[in-house]
């Protein structure tokens, strides 16, 4: 299992502040003041139900009962499922709109306890395992693009895909939001509303991260199309269950109007 890289942007936070902010795979966004470490903000920007909240001085969780019952061994159902709201994937933060373009998972998950191991003499009795089962809310709905309110986690816009995005997201100074697809395509999306603009069907699952560069004055959009990781190959998302594999790169030059 691959370590988990920090989701975190720096930006410049309200009142001319020096912000850290954290999309944390808990469900919880966190906003901490760069110089001291200082919480200033953290609220849940998706489903979440093993915690009601954060508390501000401590910075730690505050439980519920299901969090408890799920310590105990019983059978339960968490939200977010083991993937987290959010992942490896990292989000990008516009100073124009004063929001955060977030990939997130929309995927609970359904804990059984194991059965107790049966002994015998000189047999091995093997470890047992704990049974997890994904739930959705809507099975044509695994996770959104959404455009979130640092200080309340609440969303200005929410955009569904039937898989989620494992892909990063880069928003442009002219307020376009770049990201790929599991399923492949790579799209574009306005910053104030939403709306897909722009959408590119390349051969395989996008979980890269776009990029911008320039050259002789035009630029351009790079992404790689190729898909993997453990969501990929162990989420049984069905919409996945064809999807080829190959590596490809695809760069497209951006016009003005």
């Amino acid at each position: 299992m691959h370590k988990k890289r920090e989701t975190a942007a720096a930006a410049r936070g309200p009142y001319g502040r020096k912000v850290v902010i954290q999309a944390n795979r808990s469900g919880f966004l966190y906003v901490l003041d760069a110089k001291d470490g200082k919480l200033i903000a953290v609220n849940a920007f998706g489903k979440v139900n093993w915690a009601s909240g954060i508390d501000k001085e401590t910075g730690r969780p505050i439980v519920t009962d299901v969090f408890k019952e799920a310590l105990e061994g019983k059978n339960v159902t968490v939200w977010p499922s083991i993937s987290g709201v959010t992942n490896w994937q990292h989000l990008s933060f516009s100073p124009q709109t004063g929001l955060l373009y977030i990939n997130t998972l929309h995927v609970g998950m359904t804990y059984e306890a194991p059965e107790p191991p049966k002994l015998a003499p000189g047999k091995p009795s093997g470890a047992p395992t704990v049974k997890r089962t994904v739930v959705t809310d809507d099975p044509n709905i695994r996770g959104f693009l959404k455009a979130v309110d640092p200080l309340t986690g609440k969303s200005k816009w929410e955009t569904p895909y039937k898989s989620p995005n494992y892909s990063s997201t880069m928003v442009t100074a002219s307020n376009l939001v770049f990201t790929g697809v599991m399923t492949g395509e790579f799209q574009a999306l306005d910053g104030d509303t939403g709306k897909i603009l722009w959408s590119f069907q390349t051969p395989s699952g996008i979980i890269g991260q776009p990029v911008t560069w320039e050259k002789d004055g035009k630029q351009y959009v790079t992404v790689m199309s190729g898909l993997g990781g453990v969501y990929a190959q162990r989420g049984g998302d069905p919409n996945l269950e064809n999807l080829p594999t190959g590596v490809s790169l695809w760069t497209f030059a951006l016009f003005d109007k």
